[in-house]
């Protein structure tokens, strides 16, 4: 055997034995993430003595569904999802059209003063003016106590802008000039050039925004303050600081009720399940727009 086919194989089995180490370690990082999901879930599912009894439940033995019947016994958890969704889908298409329109404005080089504007809102980053002068805007505005104030305390997001901003300053510029030639004006080259060409990028950002909007709290503890007006999340919270002010008081008597665990773990799982539901849908897009934003940004 030569040197060099013995260079190659100690090269050949070099890399294999590496692949196994990224192979472990990977598997040993999913199954710390995924272990975690499994435990709330069978919790959830889990008899109060049960889930005492076994803290690192994976498989309940006697799986029920009490907690969820109880659970959603409480009026809270339909009006947070009624909340929650009135928030999705007012919001991530206004988050939507101000991040698109923004980023493809500030994606052209003759655009009057871009590069300052662009710089301001970079700006934001690091500096902003806090909850409070947004209270008393939302309140000269009359929009305290309502859905509104939620829903336009939060526009942009300057690190989804840069992304989508990002992408669109790689698309050709010999694409729009023909379009001027042929009497496009903006808005047709928005909605019918730019907006097609970033489906994986648009697809990534709504998937972000979704997100955003789905954990939404604590803009609708400051600005709400209704009871039938209260976010699915506010109401996850709110369940999980009652449990341990009942738990404590629990010891005063058995007339107490208490919050179990599995009714905590069932709040989380109904709380999640929805946009876990959503993202397989955008996923082949969000991958994408993650390799092009990590490529050509």
């Amino acid at each position: 055997m030569t040197a060099s086919k013995k260079t190659r194989r100690g090269f050949r089995n070099r890399f294999e034995l590496l692949d196994g180490i990224i192979v472990f370690f990977l598997l040993i990082m999913a199954i710390l993430i995924i272990f975690p999901v499994l435990n709330v879930l069978a919790t959830s599912f889990a008899t109060q003595k049960e889930a005492a009894e076994n803290p690192l439940l994976l498989i309940p033995t006697q799986p029920t569904i009490d907690n969820y019947y109880r659970l959603f016994q409480d009026p809270r958890i339909l009006i947070g999802y009624k909340t929650t969704f009135i928030i999705l889908f007012l919001g991530v298409p206004l988050n939507l059209f101000l991040t698109t329109s923004l980023a493809y404005g500030l994606s052209r080089t003759n655009f009057p003063g871009g590069k300052l504007i662009f710089y301001a809102v970079l700006l934001t980053m690091l500096f902003n003016g806090g909850i409070v002068p947004l209270y008393l805007l939302m309140l000269q505005l009359s929009l305290t106590k309502t859905i509104w104030s939620v829903i336009l305390a939060y526009g942009v997001n300057t690190f989804y802008f840069i992304i989508m901003r990002t992408y669109m300053t790689t698309l050709p510029d010999s694409l729009i000039e023909s379009a001027k030639i042929d009497g496009a004006d903006e808005m047709r080259i928005l909605f019918k050039i730019i907006l097609p060409l970033s489906k994986p990028i648009i697809a990534t950002v709504l998937l972000f925004y979704a997100v955003d909007r789905w954990n939404e709290w604590f803009n609708a503890m400051v600005f709400l303050r209704r009871n039938d007006l209260i976010p699915l999340q506010l109401v996850l919270r709110t369940i999980v600081m009652d449990s341990v002010i009942v738990n404590s008081l629990s010891i005063a008597g058995p007339r107490v009720p208490r919050f179990t665990e599995g009714i905590q773990t069932a709040t989380i799982m109904v709380t999640m399940l929805p946009i876990m539901c959503f993202f397989p849908f955008l996923q082949k897009y969000f991958v994408k727009g993650i390799m092009i934003g990590a490529i050509k940004a």
